[in-house]
């Protein structure tokens, strides 16, 4: 039977993934506590816009060629 002290390699891996679960969770908190800290900010300024309507008879030129 194997020494426990021995194996270095899982102790290794073991601490590893101990560090990049505190550093995962460390982020999230940070992450966190800025979003609650921060105010809310549109993503979007919203801008009037211009829409342009034409109308298309069914006599007219235009409405036999587009079908």
């Amino acid at each position: 039977m194997s020494d426990w002290t021995s194996l270095w390699y899982v102790w290794l891996i073991l601490l590893l993934v101990f560090l990049l679960l505190l550093c995962g969770v460390s982020a999230s908190c940070v992450k966190f506590c800025c979003r609650k800290k921060r105010l809310p900010v549109e993503p979007f300024p919203r801008h009037p816009c211009d829409l342009a309507v034409i109308g298309i008879d069914s006599d007219s030129t235009a409405h036999s060629t587009v079908t």
